[in-house]
């Protein structure tokens, strides 16, 4: 049920101007939502190009552990497992929406350990495993990227419904409300201004009667 207001001439102007920003409204959530929407499918192709490059250096990268294992020490191969890969995050402005960028650095860069010692195999696994480290980083910020997007997308969905079927329909109710109440009392006033116009006529006309009388009597008619 709308909210009660009153009908009067001002709230109608007001109302109206409600109404006309509300649509406003509606139409810049519904471009902003097709923005995001269009977006967020093309991160769906990032994503998916991400999953496959994440399958593909993770088959590399466990083979080349296989095969340094067989080539060198467990324990050579296990100093590596501890090299650091650090990542560069950033936030970017979509749309209005604050969604993270998540990025690896690119290149080998210098080795985060000390070659001495370590067979050449073991040194294959640990790129293998560097490069399957960018590809999870990768993976990580185009889903975390489309999580965002989808989220906001909800949201303004939800905004649009909320302005579309519940505050719109409310605000076209109360202008209703407020049209027929002034109407209604217009059509009163226009009603009460003829009967005291008929009244005022009648009343002339008796008086004017009044007056033809006295002349005839006074005349002897």
């Amino acid at each position: 049920m709308a909210e009660p207001v009153s009908p009067t001439r001002s709230t109608l102007l007001a109302k109206r101007d409600q109404k006309r920003l509300a649509l406003q409204g509606v139409e810049l959530l519904k471009n902003k939502r097709d923005a995001l929407v269009g977006e967020f499918f093309a991160l769906v192709q990032d994503s998916l190009k991400a999953r496959e490059a994440l399958n593909n250096a993770a088959k590399e990268a466990y083979f080349s552990l296989l095969i340094a294992k067989a080539f060198d020490t467990p324990e050579a191969v296990e100093s590596l497992s501890a090299a650091p890969l650090e990542v560069d995050i950033q936030v970017d402005s979509l749309y209005g929406v604050k969604v993270p960028r998540i990025r690896a650095p690119e290149g080998e860069g210098e080795l985060p350990f000390s070659p001495i010692g370590v067979g050449a195999k073991t040194l294959e696994a640990a790129a293998a495993f560097r490069e399957l480290a960018r590809a999870i980083v990768a993976v990580a910020n185009t889903e975390n990227r489309l999580r965002r997007i989808g989220e906001e997308i909800k949201k303004t969905n939800r905004r649009v419904n909320a302005l579309e079927q519940i505050s719109i329909p409310e605000i076209n109710e109360q202008i209703k409300f407020i049209t027929d109440t002034l109407d209604q009392r217009a059509l009163e006033e226009v009603t009460t201004l003829k009967r005291i116009k008929a009244a005022i006529l009648r009343r002339e006309a008796e008086e004017t009667g009044e007056v033809s009388a006295h002349i005839e009597k006074g005349a002897g008619l």
